[in-house]
């Protein structure tokens, strides 16, 4: 165990530091040919971006939440967790001829994407443009009561309860007053129709005297 620790073990670790270093070195390199002809990539994608637009949309719609979160929120620690994903992404946008998406195709596939990250993002960011974030606009809160306004609403409420109150009573009066009016008409009516009958009756009863007085006043016929 102790040879495996002091003698394998370290020789195993220089392998793959060497292997690793050259990895960075040549994916450094490509990195900084990729840079040089930035350039000339975002002058082609200006000039097809009206024809990329629905192909870029199509493959974005098409991809991972994952590889969708990366193209908004470019993060290195993406690419090393979702390499894959990302590699496949970048070999659909090689096959719609998306400006630089070749190179960086190929140097991840040699690299890694994690050892290109700079192309990587270049491309998504570009790619990006092309995808609308859509902002939830989230309505204001509500102004919270203050007491002057609970009290003007109280008093709104009990100012509107006695209007109404006053309203009714004057309705009440109004039908008590007429009421009363009826009830004197009527009233009234009696009294006449009282008034009628009595002279009625008294007129003959005065005729009567009349009649015996004329008979008496007559002298007797021998």
């Amino acid at each position: 165990m102790g040879y495996w620790q002091t003698k394998v073990l370290p020789k195993i670790k220089k392998v793959f530091e060497n292997k690793n270093s050259g990895k960075k070195a040549a994916a450094a390199e490509a990195c900084k040919s990729f840079d040089e002809s930035k350039e000339d990539y975002s002058k082609q994608f200006e000039e097809k971006k009206d024809e990329l637009q629905a192909k870029v949309v199509e493959i974005y719609e098409g991809s991972s939440a994952e590889i969708k979160t990366l193209v908004k929120e470019r993060k290195e620690a993406g690419l090393k967790k979702y390499s894959a994903a990302v590699h496949k992404f970048l070999e659909q946008l090689e096959k719609i001829d998306f400006p630089g998406s070749k190179p960086v195709s190929e140097a991840s596939s040699k690299y890694g994407p994690a050892y290109v990250s700079g192309p990587v993002f270049f491309v998504f960011e570009k790619v990006s443009t092309f995808i609308v974030v859509e902002e939830k606009v989230e309505p204001p809160p509500p102004p919270p009561a203050t007491e002057t306004t609970a009290t003007k609403t109280e008093e709104e409420t009990s100012a509107a309860v006695k209007e109404r109150e006053i309203v009714v009573e004057e309705e009440k009066k109004e039908e008590v007053v007429e009421i009363k009016k009826d009830e004197e008409v009527v009233e009234v009516k009696k009294e006449e129709e009282v008034e009628k009958a009595t002279t009625t009756e008294t007129e003959p009863a005065s005729e009567a005297p009349k009649v015996e007085e004329a008979a008496a006043a007559e002298p007797t016929k021998p």
